[in-house]
């Protein structure tokens, strides 16, 4: 049976949900065209709406086809758009990947929103494993994916193309939570 995430999550500060085709303009007001959170993503920094618009799409169409679960974060006291957290699951692994509002860095959330996704990934029959890389020079994820109890497991070098910086692989650090 394919692994299935829950349509709403909550931490003590978040809320978790799937995107919808309406938060395309909140995305790209808060943090779509920012060059400073695409830095190290895989994607430029969105020039449009329109850009936006097309990812929320692919987000609403992997979700339904059960491939990646992407969840919109919101504050729970305010209901404002902070970030991102995909779930891909592959097997008995599940990988993440994350990105967070520029306004909203070194307050925790991130980690809250990763803890939650985790004990609920691994909690599920079949699921080992949660994983995420970052760059070698992105030493904020690294603390992030530290202080959300993932553990530094090696090096791959020359691992992911990050526009923003080059167009030749870069090296990354895979960190994971593993079930006992």
């Amino acid at each position: 049976m394919p692994l299935t995430f829950p349509g709403f999550m909550e931490t003590d500060r978040l809320r978790l949900r799937p995107p919808e085709a309406a938060d395309a303009e909140c995305l790209f007001a808060a943090y779509t065209k920012d060059a400073d959170v695409a830095r190290y993503m895989v994607w430029r920094p969105h020039t449009s709406l329109e850009e936006t618009r097309d990812f929320v799409s692919r987000c609403i169409a992997q979700w339904k086809a059960g491939s990646a679960f992407s969840y919109i974060l919101s504050m729970k006291e305010d209901g404002q758009f902070i970030g991102m957290l995909e779930a891909c699951p592959r097997g008995h692994i599940v990988n993440i990947g994350y990105l967070l509002a520029r306004n909203h860095w070194g307050q925790g959330l991130m980690v809250e929103a990763i803890q939650a996704l985790t004990t609920y990934a691994l909690g599920q029959a079949g699921i080992f494993r949660v994983e995420a890389t970052c760059n070698v020079d992105n030493r904020s994820s690294a603390r992030v994916l530290e202080k959300s109890g993932f553990l530094l497991e090696g090096r791959l070098a020359r691992h992911t193309v990050l526009p923003n910086i080059s167009d030749q692989p870069r090296d990354c650090f895979i960190y994971a939570a593993c079930r006992p």
